[in-house]
């Protein structure tokens, strides 16, 4: 096997949970191949560069091998090769994200009938 649709290697890669969710991600343009758009059915080889934002972050990875079928999360991981530079990003959101949570208050239980008509007032609607 020479080549491979993105959709179906981005799947078989577990990137997503299905094709069809690899499929939409390509045609919002959330998969970059070679610095270029993808469009689903568009073939990639070994040695091409991908670009990938989905819910996990943004991914910098070098296809290694081609899959067409999905197998257990370690085999996955040997179909690409994540940049360096792609790893640190993500670990560094995901810190932020974590430091963020520790600022943000939750309020303890429902809103009392003064709080909601601070609410509506607040929101312009009474």
């Amino acid at each position: 096997m020479t080549s491979l649709r993105i959709d179906k290697w981005l799947w078989a890669a577990r990137f997503f949970k299905t094709r069809a969710l690899a499929a939409r991600a390509c045609d919002l343009g959330r998969i970059l191949a070679n610095g270029q758009p993808a469009k689903p059915a568009r073939e990639i080889r070994i040695g091409d560069r991908l670009q990938i934002t989905n819910d996990g972050g943004d991914f910098q990875v070098e296809v290694l091998l081609l899959s067409d079928v999905r197998g257990p999360a370690p085999v996955a991981q040997t179909l690409y090769l994540e940049s360096d530079a792609s790893r640190e990003a993500r670990r560094k959101a995901a810190d932020e994200r974590r430091a963020l949570m520790n600022f943000e208050s939750l309020p303890e239980g429902r809103p009392s009938k003064r709080d909601r008509r601070q609410i509506i007032r607040f929101r312009g609607r009474g």
